[in-house]
């Protein structure tokens, strides 16, 4: 039988590169002197107790696929209280996080640099009060469709891990990704949309934060925002 780390086992990647261009120094320092202290226990190693990475935190968040980390840091900024999680392979992404969390020294961030759902099957049922899935890579191509973060076993995941009345939101801004990413959503049990009008998914809801990735509108629309509470 194979093993859980053969390759054909693995989900199939569902981002692109993992490293663009050298990192710059002050960042390479922080992968050895900071990174180390907030970094999510290995996934592959066991369960991972949200309790233990931050006792006594009023909530869970987990971004997945933080980009440059300008909306995971501002969020922490935001909600000292909520244990935030972030995830995301491309190194020079986390080397930029790691900036903000060190300049903001932000106490209630855990990051992981990988796959974010290897950290989503460590995590137990119920535990999360939001999930961040902010401007994914669309992977245009119809052949490339099934590597699309959005599948309908991961929102069935983001089901089992919200807590009852916890939120899940996606954000894209290509048409395709957004009608793709609707219908998954909507045929996830327990899962519930909450647009009654246009403007729920046109207009930025009050507690977005806009990053520089958006601000270069490289979609071919203006961000459509699809908010999904985690029903009793």
């Amino acid at each position: 039988m194979a093993s859980s780390d053969d390759p054909s086992h693995r989900p199939l990647r569902s981002f692109g590169r993992i490293k663009s261009r050298a990192i710059k120094p002050r960042q390479a320092a922080l992968f050895d002197t900071l990174l180390p202290s907030i970094t999510v226990p290995d996934p592959k190693a066991g369960p991972i107790d949200p309790a233990v990475l931050m006792p006594g935190a009023a909530g869970v968040w987990l971004e997945i696929g933080f980009g440059g980390g300008e909306h995971l840091a501002e969020q922490a900024s935001r909600h000292p209280d909520v244990l935030m999680i972030g995830c995301e392979p491309f190194l020079n992404g986390v080397g930029s996080a790691l900036r903000h969390i060190d300049e903001r020294d932000l106490k209630n961030v855990r990051l992981h640099a990988d796959d974010a759902r290897d950290v989503m099957a460590a995590l137990p049922e119920g535990s999360l009060d939001r999930v961040m899935i902010l401007f994914p890579d669309p992977w245009h191509k119809a052949r490339h469709n099934k590597r699309r973060l959005i599948q309908d076993e991961t929102t069935a995941e983001v089901a089992r891990l919200l807590k009852p009345g916890g939120m899940v939101r996606f954000v894209t801004d290509w048409k395709d990704y957004a009608e793709w990413a609707l219908a998954r959503f909507e045929r996830t049990p327990g899962l519930v949309w909450q647009a009654e009008a246009a403007d729920d998914w046109c207009v930025a809801p009050a507690d977005h934060v806009i990053t520089r990735y958006e601000e270069k509108k490289l979609g071919d629309t203006p961000p459509i925002f699809l908010d999904f509470v985690r029903s009793a």
